[in-house]
């Protein structure tokens, strides 16, 4: 009890602490009130907080939709419909049993590009850069050069990505629309095609720091004339991609002209030939950009089976050119069937896939699901695609399944 005594002496004899007069009973009291008031409070729920600390832009996307295709002949995603050769299935798995899954991947991927610039054609000085997915690529790029006031800009109705990154990225989106001629598809002339007084217009306006233009173009798989790019691209006082996602099925390319052209790049992607679940594509240019580029690149962004697979499948380059080859010749016949349907307006492609209008559009796509083939229902996508529908040109077997159900479909909707 004495030392109790005692130390309650000592500590009433201790001076306050330096600072306002009463200071330190007001912090605590401060405190206290703090407590008290937080204490009474029902908690933050996610939802408040989400919504008080996201970008708007971010709470205005909707998140990019991918349907479940369990069950269904898969025609929505232009994907190659065919499997590689049982032997060189074979080959990968042995290839993959032996990976060292272990390790953080090649992060130069050397083999691997070297093997892409020899399939790619492309000429020499020209260097590549992978990206798990185009998309990755198509982010990097819109990272690079969003200076404040920066803009992005592409056509419409276009590649859904570049508007969406623009958005993740906070960079100011501008879409100058294709020119629409309704009801001239079956009779050849161009639909969709660009508006180049409205595109020159808006580059002038704009200066762009980045152009997206999709050649051939998703979703109107039509191809822009090669001399309107070109114009596009000497207009342009910023950097203007390329986007070469089908050059498989397609009559042309700019990875010819990448030295001619110091704003130019070419971007391509290996989904559509046959890689759709290796997510791995490239961007071909100078060193001056892809140099920059590549400080903007995720550390191992494309891995050990990426890498390893995608190499042993470009050995085999020719049989994927094969099958790209009878893809294109099983597109211009569906192309043939789909125009001798009298209520359907079918459009030239040079793409992977065919796109087509058609009344009662969201009901056909219904009926078809309930047939078990499942498409991609671009209606309401954009003013310009109204009543339009996305056929990925399958193999003849489900192309034929497809048009049986298009047609009941179409009798039933009626």
């Amino acid at each position: 009890m004495k030392l109790l005594s005692a130390g309650r002496k000592n500590l009433s004899r201790q001076s306050p602490p330096p600072g306002p007069v009463g200071g330190n009973v007001i912090s605590f009291a401060a405190l206290l009130l703090h407590c008290v008031l937080f204490r009474s409070m029902p908690p933050i729920s996610a939802s408040t907080l989400a919504a008080t600390l996201l970008r708007q832009e971010i709470l205005d996307l909707h998140a990019y939709h991918v349907p479940d295709s369990s069950g269904y002949i898969k025609l929505d995603a232009m994907e190659n419909p065919y499997l590689v050769p049982d032997q060189l299935r074979s080959e990968i798995a042995e290839l993959v049993a032996g990976a060292a899954l272990n390790r953080y991947p090649d992060p130069a991927a050397a083999s691997l590009k070297a093997r892409i610039r020899e399939v790619a054609g492309l000429p020499d000085g020209v260097n590549v850069l992978l990206g798990n997915g185009s998309d990755e690529l198509i982010q990097l790029l819109a990272m690079a050069v969003n200076k404040p006031g920066a803009v992005m800009l592409s056509v419409e109705p276009s590649f859904v990505m570049y508007r969406m990154i623009a958005a993740f990225v906070g960079m100011r989106y501008v879409g100058v629309p294709l020119l629409s001629n309704p009801g001239v598809a079956n009779s050849g002339a161009e639909e969709f095609s660009l508006d180049m007084v409205a595109i020159l217009a808006a580059i002038r306006r704009e200066r762009p720091a980045l152009i997206f233009l999709s050649y051939p173009n998703n979703p109107t798989g039509n191809l822009f004339p090669a001399d309107d790019v070109a114009q596009i691209i000497e207009a342009s006082p910023g950097l203007v991609v390329v986007d070469e996602a089908y050059h498989a099925f397609a009559s042309d390319s700019f990875a010819a002209r990448l030295l001619q052209y110091p704003n130019l790049l070419v971007m391509r992607t290996f989904s559509k030939l046959g890689m759709a679940g290796l997510r791995l594509g490239f961007l071909a240019g100078s060193a001056a950009w892809l140099e920059q580029l590549e400080k903007l690149r995720l550390p191992y962004n494309v891995g050990v089976l990426p890498q390893l697979v995608a190499e042993k499948l470009l050995e085999h380059h020719g049989m994927l050119l094969q099958q790209a080859e009878q893809i294109k010749l099983d597109r211009a016949k569906l192309y043939q069937q789909l125009s001798l349907i009298p209520v359907v307006q079918v459009y030239k492609s040079e793409a992977n896939f065919l796109l087509f209008r058609v009344a009662n559009a969201t009901a056909i796509f219904s009926g078809l699901k309930q047939r078990g083939v499942l498409i991609k229902n671009l209606n309401g996508a954009h003013p310009m695609l109204k009543g339009c529908l996305r056929v990925t040109v399958g193999t003849p077997d489900e192309n034929e399944r497809f048009m049986i159900a298009l047609k009941e479909s179409i009798h039933e909707a009626e």
